[in-house]
């Protein structure tokens, strides 16, 4: 799997909104809903979720 140069700015904007960078790279699905609801529970999971679903996709 290669990296574009957009995934750059989708972690980045997963390091500052969670939420973000997921939408960014899924649009507004059950990934984001999930990831807005690991962001309010910690800003850490929101961010590994975030990650996680930049790099599957």
């Amino acid at each position: 799997m290669a990296l574009t140069f957009s995934d750059i700015f989708k972690f980045v904007g997963a390091v500052i909104l969670p939420p973000l960078g997921v939408f960014l790279e899924r649009g507004c699905n059950s990934d984001f809903f999930i990831n807005i609801l690991l962001t309010i529970l910690g800003w850490i999971p929101g961010v590994v979720h975030a990650f996680y679903i930049i790099l599957k996709y």
